[in-house]
């Protein structure tokens, strides 16, 4: 019987790990449709298989897919075929992975434009903060591992993602330790032990990481002196006081059978947090079981409307998820080599019967903070591989919405679509 290696690998606060056994002793109509079907698509999945139904939630459907997209580049034969399908990858391969990268490249030039117009705008004794969105991509792999030359070219160029390398074999720790390090320099000390001390061994040999930090100041602040308690349905049950944040603004806005959307706008206007609010207390559930990528996508340019707006303050630092079952449960099982011997990575490096990689776990963590001046937030996802025309008219009133219960949340980027961040919140507190 070979013992499993385990190779860990990284993305936006995920890291998957990939292993091999030890020596003896909805589809897309375009191009750039791709990755944001993808990532909407798992996100929407994971959120369902991956957390508890009554408790908050958030992932980075952005930063798990950036890690998974990588191994995918490794993937032969039937593995490839379940990621594939798993991963809801129905474009061609050079078309997907040319839409993750240019998904990368918006996210870039979009932080980038933010800190021009906040230079741009800067006066004496005014401060105008910029939004500000780091991605990067790391591969930690074994000194002297046989990787395929075209695997890291792709990860290199496509996924800005160089190999650095490491010893795994009699330093495991010390690489952890490594590893851990960079995510946390990567999203400003927001995501900290994204490997846990049982995530590599000896037979680890590559580690796909991602880390996304992200923070970004509303177009217009909640001024502080209007938060104040008030009534939300803790779980959809009795209402307690929380921390509740009030505005007045121009909003998007749509009405939907069961439940409403409201989108606030992020400095720039390119990202907007969303909100799905369910009509009944106890109506997130129902509006969960019925949220499509395709849905997610027709949010991301509603109509706008004058809306008074009541929302909680939250923080959310949920722990380290494993994603491993879930990612079986969507039918990626010779990825993770079950049964032994059925995976199969020989484009990421030479499958040979004694000596083949193989996933071991992909670790995400996230964190998240919204208030009056904006949201803070950041991911890290790792893959472990082992080796096996106008008329003047009245305006209308304002349309009141109270955010008092359960709802469904979203950080999406405008012109694609794609939700960098997905969410539950049913206790604020």
């Amino acid at each position: 019987m070979k013992t499993p290696i385990s190779l860990p690998c990284l993305l936006a606060m995920s890291s998957i790990t990939i292993a091999s056994p030890a020596a003896p002793n909805g589809k897309p109509e375009t191009f750039n449709g791709a990755a944001t079907l993808a990532l909407n698509s798992l996100g929407i999945s994971l959120l369902t298989k991956a957390t508890p139904p009554e408790a908050n939630a958030l992932l980075s459907p952005y930063s798990i897919q950036s890690a998974l997209a990588m191994t995918y580049a490794g993937a032969a034969g039937d593995t490839q075929k379940e990621m594939q399908d798993g991963l809801h990858y129905f474009a061609s391969e050079e078309d997907l992975h040319g839409s993750f990268a240019a998904l990368k490249a918006a996210l870039e030039t979009m932080s980038q434009a933010s800190l021009k117009r906040a230079e741009e705008h800067r006066r004496p004794g005014i401060t105008s903060d910029p939004l500000t969105l780091t991605v990067a991509n790391r591969l930690f792999g074994q000194r002297g591992y046989e990787f395929r030359e075209p695997f890291l070219n792709l990860a290199r160029d496509t996924y800005g993602a160089p190999l650095q390398l490491l010893n795994f074999k009699t330093e495991w720790e010390s690489g952890r330790k490594e590893i851990n390090s960079w995510v946390e320099e990567q999203t400003r000390q927001r995501i900290r032990d994204l490997i846990p001390a049982d995530g590599l061994n000896k037979f680890t040999r590559l580690v796909l990481v991602n880390a996304i930090y992200l923070k970004a100041p509303w177009t217009e602040e909640f001024p502080a002196h209007a938060t104040k308690p008030e009534p939300f349905h803790v779980k959809g049950g009795e209402a307690v006081p929380v921390p509740t944040m009030n505005q007045t603004d121009r909003l998007g806005f749509r009405r939907e059978a069961g439940y409403t959307v409201v989108t606030i706008p992020y400095s720039g206007g390119d990202l907007q947090f969303v909100i799905l609010l369910p009509d009944a207390a106890d109506g997130l559930p129902a509006l969960e079981a019925n949220l499509t990528a395709g849905v997610l996508a027709s949010l991301a340019k509603p109509a706008s409307a004058e809306v008074i707006l009541h929302l909680p303050k939250f923080k959310l630092e949920p722990p380290m998820m494993r994603l491993g079952d879930a990612l079986q449960a969507l039918g990626m099982k010779t990825a993770f080599d079950k049964p032994q011997g059925s995976a199969n990575f020989d484009r990421m490096a030479p499958r040979k019967p004694d000596d083949y990689l193989f996933l071991s776990e992909v670790f995400h963590k996230t964190f998240l903070s919204l208030d009056e001046k904006g949201t803070e937030a950041a991911a890290a996802t790792a893959v472990v591989m082992m080796r096996p025309t106008s008329i003047a008219v009245d305006p209308p009133k304002p349309i009141e919405v109270k955010v008092d219960r359960p709802f469904l949340f979203a950080i999406q980027q405008r012109s694609t679509g794609a939700c960098l961040f997905l969410g539950r919140l049913v206790d604020p507190r």
